[in-house]
This record gives C-alpha cells, sequence and structure tokens, in this order.
C-alpha cells in the first residue's frame, strides 16, 4: 500500500522484499521518450492500473518509455521526483502538503482515490458502524495516527478522551482475539485479510463522514507543468486509459499483478478481493461524468479543511487541474 501507517510499513516491509524498479521495453521501433513514474508502495493491485498501462502498451503508444519504481518503507516518493528522476509519483495531499511546506515545488494533478482508505475495522459481533460508536471502545492503531482519530473526532462531534487507544503492530490478531474492539487500518487490507480467513467484519469509512484527504494522487513538480507539459500529459493519459481497463475487470489486474509480480508474496484470491474493494475508493459519479483522476474545487476545499485539522496549512493552489482538462477536452472517451 502506500506510506501513510508507520506500523502498516512495518508490517509490509518484507513482502515483496527486492522488488525495486522494473521497465519494460517499448513496443514501437521509434526511439520513444524515457520517463520514471514513482509508485508509492510495494507491488500489489492498488497499483494495477498503472501496470495494465504498461502491459497493454498504452504508454509506448503515446511515445513513452515509462520505468515504474515500485515504493516502500525506504524508498519515499517526493525525492525522485525532486531531483528528476522520475517525472510523476503517486503521494497524498497530506504528505504531498508537508513536502511543500518544506520548500517542494509540488502539484497535485490528479487523484486516484476519490475516498480516502483509512476505515475504523470491527467484528460484526461488536461493530462499530459510526463514530459515535467508538465512544466507550478500545481500539488498536498506530499513536502516529492519534491526529487522523483526533481530526475524525472533532468532525463528528465525538469525544476522543472517551476512547482508549492502544498502541498496536500493524495486524487484526488483537481484533480478533479480543484485546481491542476496533482497528484503524486502510479499507483494502487488515479487513481483506479477515474475510479470506473467514473472519466476519464490519468497516466504517472514515471518509464517509466527513474525513476528507485525497489519497493515491499524481504529483509532479511545478516545472515540469511549464517545461515538460507534452510528457506529463502522456504519461496521465496513459495512466487513466489503464485504469478504465481495470474498471472492466478487476480480477484480470489481479492475475497481472501476481504475473507481474511471482516472488513479491502475494495471494490471488486476496488480490482479487482487493482489487474489487479498491473500486469503491477509486470510482464515483465525479469520476462517472468527469473522468478518472477527477476532483472538483469543492473537493479541494474539503481537503484544506481536514488537512488544517492535521495541522497542514495549504491552499487550493497546491493542486492543478490543468492536465485533467487537457486531457478530457474532447469527453471521457480516450
Amino acid at each position: 500500500m502506500a506510506r501513510w501507517d508507520l506500523h502498516r510499513r512495518d508490517a509490509l516491509r518484507l513482502i515483496g522484499a527486492g522488488v525495486g524498479m522494473f521497465a519494460l521495453g517499448s513496443r514501437t521501433g521509434f526511439a520513444a521518450t524515457p520517463v520514471g513514474f514513482q509508485l508509492s508502495w510495494l507491488p500489489s493491485v492498488q497499483f494495477g492500473g498503472s501496470y495494465i498501462a504498461k502491459d497493454k502498451g498504452f504508454w509506448s503508444s503515446e511515445g513513452l518509455d515509462v520505468s515504474l519504481a515500485s515504493g516502500g518503507p525506504n524508498a519515499p516518493v517526493e525525492p525522485p521526483v525532486v531531483s528528476g528522476q522520475a517525472l510523476m509519483g503517486i503521494s497524498a495531499a497530506d504528505y504531498t502538503a508537508a513536502a511543500v511546506a518544506e520548500g517542494a515545488p509540488f502539484k497535485i494533478i490528479a487523484v486516484a482515490m476519490q475516498k480516502n482508505p483509512f476505515a475504523i475495522a470491527s467484528l460484526a459481533t461488536n461493530p462499530v458502524r459510526t463514530p459515535k460508536d467508538l465512544e466507550g471502545k478500545k481500539i488498536g492503531m498506530a499513536t502516529a495516527n492519534t491526529p487522523v482519530l483526533q481530526a475524525l473526532c472533532t468532525i463528528n462531534d465525538v469525544d476522543i478522551a472517551k476512547i482508549t487507544i492502544v498502541p498496536t503492530q500493524y495486524d487484526a490478531a488483537p481484533l480478533v482475539n479480543g484485546e481491542v474492539d476496533c482497528l484503524l487500518c486502510w479499507l483494502t487490507d487488515l479487513p481483506i485479510a479477515m474475510t479470506v480467513k473467514g473472519i466476519d467484519n464490519v468497516t466504517m469509512l472514515l471518509a464517509d463522514f466527513g474525513y476528507d484527504v485525497h489519497s493515491q494522487t499524481y504529483i509532479v513538480l511545478e516545472e515540469s507543468l511549464a517545461s515538460k507539459r507534452d510528457d506529463v500529459v502522456k504519461l496521465l493519459r496513459g495512466e487513466i486509459k489503464g485504469w478504465d481497463e481495470y474498471k472492466k475487470n478487476t480480477d484480470a489486474a489481479a492475475e497481472l499483478t501476481m504475473s507481474m509480480f511471482p516472488d513479491a508474496g502475494l495471494d490471488l484470491e486476496t488480490q482479487k478481493i482487493q482489487a474489487k474493494e479498491q473500486l469503491k475508493l477509486m470510482f464515483s459519479p465525479l469520476t462517472d461524468e468527469f473522468g478518472f483522476g477527477w476532483f472538483t474545487d469543492e473537493t479541494v476545499e474539503a481537503n484544506v479543511k481536514t488537512l488544517a485539522l492535521l495541522g497542514r496549512t495549504v491552499t487550493p493552489e497546491l493542486w492543478d487541474r490543468s492536465i485533467l482538462e487537457e486531457i478530457y477536452k474532447d469527453g471521457t472517451a480516450l
């Protein structure tokens, strides 16, 4: 997954160990432009659309020879983009805001996850369905994510003092064993792991209760929007085509991921379930109308407000929709 959760990062450290950058040659005979694209985490179907774009030649048909670089606990997204090793990277609004505060000249040009993946997972026998249900409960989580819980409580008028935070590793075991009543996690990992093992669980997506932080966002240097604009357009257009294909057949995306990374420690059933679950996060009425990756002034304003609760002061100028507007100028069918 991505780098948002410190314990999650530790738990997945060994998955896909040794998998770094892979590059497939252009399928065409002409000299394609080499371009780097930095992903945010270890290989999984989380990046299925990018893998499809590579496999189906969506980028080579644009004249690009794209190298996809996998991320991981020791491979942050921002440095390769700043250095120029990668033209584009996948990050999140809170991480980009922190980098910009330190002087990095980034722009968010598209948003893959329309809903933030953070969720509260609980057992069906003791469900947490609304933020108010958290009062009186023990929640297992990385203490580094306390600002996330505080923001959720502030937005929903919940007294965080009535919630017991139990520091836990990124694992479902404390919940299954009864040590805690719920877990703060990503919708697409621990709940799926429990489902695969036959453990009936309930998830409450934070984004459904006002936690608006764009996730799996596409970032480029501000200067690249001028000096390398054509390549940025081509790179993002190929990526969009990949995700449009992903939506048509999520099982195929999972199977492609497994074939591309046979030694990454992935499980096909888990990847297939994750691929389907991601549809809830990455596609919406907004993307149906305007296209994959779209964002509006209203969604940006909601992000600005939530980021302020997380201690990140940003302005709407962090987001730039001009590349999407250029790609979709003739409609969403690319």
